[in-house]
């Protein structure tokens, strides 16, 4: 079924219901509706239908087509080539009608100009203002003699499931292309496709060429940044929602960067089995595995294993939700968050800095039970540590790891600094298994391990076999 095909079921699908769902009069005998009901309801429909199409004529010249061209660092007089392959290469939307524009960093790249094509065939060739990839989101501005058309940014937080929205933008080189559809859910995250994740999900047909550009409201708002498909399904696409554009637009236009506050922590979810260790149900909050020296949270008394469960009283319950929680907070901003340490729950003042680098989340493997331990230890000499590009100098080390065991399933290896058994610290292999010995058969062990630069927890279950 054609794209255009598709959107107009969707459109006939909705006003039938809506006829459908009228009061008209029938007989009781199933006779025929009376011809006034029939003219009202085709009224109803073309008016309705008359919405959508004035909708997307008004704001489909916002609507841009970006493609990278070569030579974007040569001066004005040198011809410029566009990149091979590059038909309807991404979309893009104006925001303002001096010339700003929206679009993903992905159809940027590494691109100091692109070449921009507004609906009336024009063509401009943009500077790129300012990137991020951690949101996939770039800012680019032409010069022209005249305002441009242009879209507003409207609020995503009012975004609601089953609402209307219209996907506008080139996908395959097919200009201006106008999709309908619902959203299909909101604050989508953990789909690997950027650092910070909150999308708007929406079955608004969305192809390759789309990547960039506008999702509208019934309002003619933009409400999101069409950025990704699942491409093996039918009808899930993801939009950058409206208002972490606007953050990212408004720090790209002042600093030429975005800055984001720090924590300075290293966080993992919180599993069933870890919660159970740690008194919480099952994800509640997020764990803290790591506290960085001199950092925000160890200065403000944050300590590995404990559970953030709140920050500024907004609840977390995945590392991402925290990490863009606190990336939206100014360095310098003093914030309270809201930790449970050993079962009871505290409150803490934090003053962020700038961050450097993400919050490091450690990804462990889903836990698996009834086989043995399977690893063997010893003492962590100097050489050791530089070996295995250990930054701390205490804990046990991991020599050996069985093939088939508990400790494999769990991603342990060889190299593995053990830093904490059932959250007591252990520097040396007697320590370690003095702690080991103190835990019965069937029952779980606790782990804090570093590898490298990271740490993480692990539950591993003891058995007799």
């Amino acid at each position: 079924m054609s794209i255009g095909a598709r959107s107009a079921v969707i459109i006939v699908s909705a006003f039938v219901w809506v006829f459908c769902a009228m009061p008209f009069p029938l007989s009781l005998m199933g006779g025929p509706v009376p011809v006034s009901a029939d003219i009202g309801g085709l009224r109803l429909l073309e008016e309705l239908q008359t919405v959508i199409t004035d909708l997307a004529e008004r704001v489909k010249p916002s609507v841009v087509n970006v493609f990278p061209v070569h030579g974007s660092g040569r001066s004005k007089e040198t011809p410029r080539e566009r990149l091979p392959n590059t038909p309807g290469s991404g979309s893009g939307v104006i925001i303002d009608p001096q010339g700003y524009i929206i679009t993903n960093n992905h159809v940027v790249g590494d691109a100091s100009e692109v070449e921009i094509r507004l609906s009336d065939k024009t063509k401009f060739i943009a500077q790129v203002i300012g990137k991020d990839p951690d949101t996939d989101l770039a800012v680019l501005k032409v010069s022209a003699d005249r305002p441009l058309p242009s879209a507003t940014l409207g609020d995503s937080g009012t975004v609601k499931v089953g609402q209307w929205v219209l996907a506008v933008g080139n996908p395959f080189g097919l200009d201006r292309t106008v999709t309908l559809g619902v959203v299909s859910g909101i604050g989508r995250e953990n789909m690997n496709l950027s650092r910070y994740e909150n999308f708007i999900q929406t079955d608004a047909s969305i192809n390759p060429g789309n990547s960039g550009g506008p999702l509208f409201n019934m309002h003619g708002e933009v409400v999101g940044i069409n950025t990704a498909i699942i491409n093996f399904a039918q009808g899930i696409g993801f939009a950058i929602p409206s208002n972490m554009a606007k953050q990212v637009v408004q720090q790209l236009l002042t600093h030429g960067k975005v800055i984001r506050g720090w924590l300075g922590v290293g966080i993992q979810p919180v599993t069933a089995e870890l919660a159970s260790k740690f008194g919480v149900s099952e994800s509640e909050g997020v764990l803290v595995n790591e506290v960085f020296e001199n950092d925000p949270a160890a200065r403000a008394g944050i300590k590995p294993g404990d559970i953030i469960t709140k920050v500024e009283g907004k609840t977390v319950d995945t590392p991402n939700m925290l990490s863009r929680l606190i990336a939206g907070l100014d360095p310098g901003a003093t914030t309270t968050v809201e930790i449970v340490r050993d079962g009871k729950r505290q409150v803490l003042s934090v003053s962020l800095s700038e961050r450097r680098e993400s919050a490091i989340v450690a990804s462990v493997p889903p836990s698996r039970s009834e086989v043995k331990l399977g690893i063997d230890v010893q003492d962590l000499s100097a050489d050791l540590a530089e070996k295995f590009k250990l930054k701390d100098a205490k804990g046990v080390l991991i020599s050996k790891v069985d093939q088939g065991s508990i400790a494999q399933a769990e991603g342990l290896r060889e190299g593995d600094l053990i830093k904490e058994v059932n959250r007591s610290e252990v520097s040396s292999v007697s320590e370690f298994t003095a702690a080991v010995s103190r835990v019965k058969r069937g029952e779980t062990v606790l782990l804090r391990v570093q590898r490298e630069s990271r740490a993480f927890y692990v539950v591993l279950k003891t058995t007799d076999k």
